[in-house]
């Protein structure tokens, strides 16, 4: 296995004279209504994958439950048991959810596996489907189209990406497009062939956008949602910097900004976008840790806020979030805070769906650290809250209904 080290309505004393008692009784029940049913909304279930194979205690997902209303999260327990669950994707309806299985060989192939589950919405459990071959070895991330008819995987050792249909009954079918990277880049050890190592979709659902570590690429592919068939977009792809080793993608809320973590240099940039022809061109790139760092560090995620108006990445070494302000027009980053996740090795976090709290995974901490946000200045304060889990990967919100 690849050891790959995240109204209000003021409710006034009295009334305006000209207000009738029937009115302001009727604004206080609307107001009663609105606030359960924005209650009802902010439940979310909180699935995490993680490294089995890395930790004793390690068994699969584990699942925990967000009252959006209050913050309080509830420990669940083990959802499913399985192998490696490193990355987690919730299907849009709510009532599915897929996992890699991150190893190197499945059923004497030299692939991973990528596992269906069925979500329980009255306890959270989730219920094994079926399982199918990655097609390539050690598949570390997985997307769901918007349609929710397919699945998309990249493989990290095979660096190739396979597209999977999902079935009426939430199951996976035989792949229905499968590319094989080919190169290298300038790092002997780290970039000896390609690594595929994210994929993620346009917002319209038109491309399918591929961050390769081993060939320092940005690759872009048009996706098909009826067939389920990639194909290369021209221009199909862009480069990063030699050694960059790009690792993750994030769009900025109106698709006009993308933005790609550097693992290996610990870089974010910033890409002009065009939904017209999925064409990418490189505006800025910046460090994800301080200047005045001198120690290893390998980056790993990346993400923005549901606002847009901050990205956010994680510093595997520095052992930090660092916090981007993003300029609406250019779509530049400055930097605003580098902030300790409280552990060891964030390789990952999640902002939560109402963007008020960011969960931090400190994989060799065995922990998540949960962080409040200051929407006005995406700073984040620690909500002095961290829950156990053994060695934590990839964190993701499921509805509850």
């Amino acid at each position: 296995m690849r050891m790959r080290f995240y109204k209000r309505m003021r409710t006034a004393r009295f009334f305006p004279r000209f207000v009738t008692p029937l009115l302001a009784l009727a604004c206080l029940a609307a107001a009663t209504t609105d606030k359960s049913a924005s209650r009802r909304a902010g439940d979310y279930f909180v699935y995490v994958g993680t490294y089995t194979e890395q930790s004793a205690k390690g068994k699969g997902i584990y699942v925990y439950r967000l009252d959006g209303a209050s913050g309080n999260v509830t420990s669940l327990g083990l959802a499913a048991e399985t192998t490696n669950p490193s990355f987690l994707a919730i299907h849009p309806n709510q009532r599915f959810l897929y996992a890699v299985n991150e190893i190197s060989s499945y059923e004497g192939q030299n692939s991973g596996g990528v596992s269906a589950f069925a979500i329980d919405h009255s306890t959270g459990k989730l219920t094994f489907l079926n399982e199918v071959a990655s097609r390539g070895a050690d598949p570390c991330y997985i997307t769901v189209d918007k349609t929710g008819k397919y699945v998309l995987v990249a493989n990290y050792t095979g660096g190739s990406v396979a597209v999977f249909p999902i079935l009426a009954d939430g199951r996976l079918g035989e792949t229905t497009s499968f590319v094989q990277h080919r190169g290298h880049g300038t790092n002997p050890e780290r970039q000896e062939g390609p690594h595929a190592h994210s994929i993620n979709l346009s917002p319209d659902n038109r491309y399918a956008l591929v961050d390769d570590l081993g060939l320092d690429e940005l690759l872009v592919y048009r996706f098909n949602a009826a067939t389920g068939r990639l194909s290369p977009n021209d221009p199909s792809f862009a480069k990063l910097d030699p050694g960059a080793g790009p690792r993750h993608f994030a769009f900025r809320p109106g698709g006009r900004f993308a933005y790609v973590i550097s693992e290996m240099q610990s870089t974010v940039t910033a890409f002009r976008y065009d939904p017209a022809s999925g064409a990418v061109h490189a505006v800025q790139t910046i460090k994800a840790i301080p200047s005045d760092f001198s120690g290893h560090n390998d980056a790993a995620e990346v993400e923005v806020a549901p606002t847009g108006k901050f990205l956010y990445a994680s510093n595997r070494g520095h052992d930090s979030i660092a916090v981007f302000a993003i300029d609406a027009s250019k779509g530049t980053l400055t930097p605003v805070e580098y902030i300790s996740t409280q552990g060891k090795t964030p390789r990952s976090f999640e902002i939560d769906p109402t963007g008020s709290l960011l969960f931090a995974a400190d994989q060799e901490s065995h922990k998540i650290v949960i962080f409040r946000i200051d929407t006005s200045t995406g700073r984040l304060m620690p909500a002095g809250k961290a829950l156990d889990v053994p060695s934590p990967v990839c964190i993701k919100f499921a509805r509850i209904d």
